[in-house]
């Protein structure tokens, strides 16, 4: 569904963001896997996805707490002098689960920082090569959280939900270029996020999953590969739940 196109994913070390990764190139797309952290074993798996695959996966680290930080790695990429069909803005934290009221400007900012001033300048930089070529794909990944408006959890609520206007905004400006834009909103996901939740607050959420399970990072990607693809091709400003029929 990806041959030969060539793919920016953030947050690619870990969860949802290497299970992307993974999808994409098993669909035989290129990839710059950016992360903040590189070691021996990321490296070793991606190494192995190469061979098997007979695709490239460049590692570039990033910081997304750092603006100079992202206008570098977008500088990395496109040193390349490749054509960029598609970005998925993964990297995300959760930050303090606080309520409104509770939660600091600086805990505030810290948040929108990662999930969504540091997506919106690397799409930025990024964006000319894609507009020069006519034609690609940008997937957001927000959350159920973002859309169902969950309790506490302040910071990464907002960040998600404005990653969904950014994603309205952004698919009516490239839409006429050939360029789509949408968002993926998982569902409670068998990541090590969720291993962050407290369990009284896991099992209520559980219980307002109609199918009664979490998703599985490989049913995100399946979802960001479609829309990355051109299976999708007349799809652009939505926002795709991948929840489980959450109620």
């Amino acid at each position: 569904m990806l041959t030969n196109k060539n793919i920016v994913v953030t947050g690619a070390n870990r969860g949802i963001g290497k299970m992307i990764l993974q999808k994409c190139a098993e669909n035989h797309a290129n990839i710059w896997a950016l992360t903040r952290h590189i070691d021996d074993e990321m490296l070793g798996f991606w190494k192995t996805l190469e061979s098997q695959y007979h695709v490239w996966i460049t590692p570039v680290k990033i910081d997304m707490q750092n603006e100079d930080s992202v206008i570098s790695s977008a500088k990395e990429i496109l040193t390349r002098k490749e054509a960029i069909w598609g970005i998925v803005n993964n990297a995300g934290i959760t930050g303090e689960n606080r309520l409104f009221a509770m939660t600091s400007q600086d805990e505030l900012r810290k948040v929108f920082q990662t999930n969504f001033f540091s997506p919106m300048l690397l799409t930025q930089k990024l964006l000319r090569n894609m507009i020069k070529n006519r034609k690609g794909s940008i997937v957001n990944i927000s959350s159920v959280a973002a859309l169902d408006g969950e309790p506490a959890q302040f910071a990464y609520v907002t960040s998600k939900a404005s990653l969904v206007g950014a994603t309205k905004k952004l698919s009516s400006e490239l839409a006429a270029i050939g360029i789509r834009v949408n968002a993926v909103a998982p569902g409670m996901t068998n990541t090590g996020m969720i291993e962050q939740m407290q369990e009284e607050l896991k099992q209520k959420s559980l219980e307002n999953i109609p199918m009664k399970r979490l998703a599985r990072p490989e049913e995100i990607a399946d979802t960001v590969v479609f829309l990355l693809s051109e299976k999708s091709s007349f799809i652009t400003g939505q926002v795709i739940r991948v929840d489980g029929g959450k109620i």
